[in-house]
């Protein structure tokens, strides 16, 4: 039985702000696509209502049920990148989807939920000494991020990669690491970094030299920036209005519907739009924030962090590189940009969350 004086405790504000950025989301992708390719916003409607569906028996499910399986959860996400791998639908030369026939999704972005779940698990049940961890105890936290960080790159994906290194650098330095072991690490993959460089795709590495100077290469590497910071820059102050924006709608913005997303927010709602959305998304990391800081327990601490963490790196990211601050490296905008998989994993973790938020007040 579900103990109904939960329900008196839920996170409101969280869910409002959740609900407001999926919102702006659907109406962003509708003006994006409706003249073009309908069916996109059609689909992210009907993701939106799945995981409708999937928050509220995440939220009615005790979360201490995720550290009970924990790795059982990362397990079966590792084997599904695997598996990825192996028979995954290629798309423009990378493996990144997995084809149930009736449904394509990408594994990777469950797989951050899972890796978030299995290094709480892990952190929660050790004694962490006063003076941080060490570099012996770093060895299993390294592991479980290794696994889905290689085979991610496999993909090869090296925003969804980033990702999953810089959570986990969230998490452990909130534990507490050794200043001395950071910086014996930092010494020990610093001469790595050529090597890394190397191993980078043409593309890529072709996407960070064009974060330099995006004009060296307006028609190719640059393109995709020049044209979001003109999106940004011509929406003014109220925006052209609702449908009424043109880098979107005339297709001069590429992938204004999935990474791009908000430049068509910024010109067809202007300064004032764009202000609301990052208010939005402040709100929601303060909130996660207080989420963990009153949870219950440390493994309910670690996985509203890691979560946080996780939204958190996903909106600065994307607002960098859609504004010229940061790289373009793939990664999209929590609740607004489309796509089917991720939506559902930002909704999930909104809905765990709400889980933590409420039952601390049950014991």
């Amino acid at each position: 039985m579900i103990d109904r004086r939960l329900f008196a405790h839920i996170d409101w504000l969280i869910l409002m702000v959740t609900v407001s950025l999926a919102l702006v989301g659907l109406a962003s992708i509708y003006s994006a696509t409706h003249n073009h390719v309908p069916y996109v916003y059609q689909k992210q409607l009907w993701w939106l209502s799945i995981g409708a569906a999937l928050m509220l028996l995440v939220i009615v499910v005790d979360y201490s049920l995720l550290g009970r399986f924990a790795y059982h959860i990362f397990g079966f996400a590792v084997l599904l990148l695997v598996v990825t791998l192996l028979l995954g639908h290629p798309v423009a030369g990378a493996k990144r989807w997995l084809s149930l026939g009736f449904v394509t999704f990408q594994p990777s972005e469950f797989a951050k939920i899972a890796f978030i779940v299995a290094l709480a698990r892990y952190l929660s049940t050790r004694n962490i000494p006063r003076k941080g961890l060490d570099l012996k105890g770093l060895v299993i936290p390294v592991i479980l991020l290794l696994i889905p960080f290689f085979l991610v790159v496999k993909g090869p994906d090296l925003g969804t990669a980033l990702i999953f290194f810089l959570i986990f650098c969230s998490m452990m330095l909130t534990v507490k690491v050794r200043m001395r072991t950071i910086m014996g690490l930092v010494l020990a993959f610093t001469p790595a970094i050529p090597l890394g460089w190397m191993s980078l795709k043409h593309y890529q590495k072709a996407r960070l030299l064009s974060f330099l100077d995006p004009a060296s290469d307006p028609l190719g590497s640059g393109y995709h920036v020049l044209q979001s910071k003109i999106a940004i820059g011509s929406g003014g102050l109220l925006g052209k209005g609702f449908t009424k924006g043109t880098q979107g709608s005339l297709m001069f913005l590429p992938e204004h519907y999935t990474d791009f997303i908000f430049p068509i927010v910024a010109e067809e709602w202007g300064i004032v739009g764009s202000f609301t959305v990052l208010a939005l998304f402040l709100i929601l990391i303060l909130r996660g924030l207080n989420t963990a800081k009153n949870s219950k327990d440390r493994f309910g601490f670690l996985v509203a962090l890691g979560l946080t963490s996780m939204l958190f790196l996903h909106a600065v990211i994307n607002l960098g590189m859609t504004s010229g601050l940061l790289p373009v490296v793939g990664v999209p905008l929590p609740f607004l940009s489309y796509g089917g998989s991720f939506l559902l994993t930002s909704l999930i973790s909104i809905a765990i969350l709400v889980n933590i938020g409420m039952r601390r007040f049950i014991f």
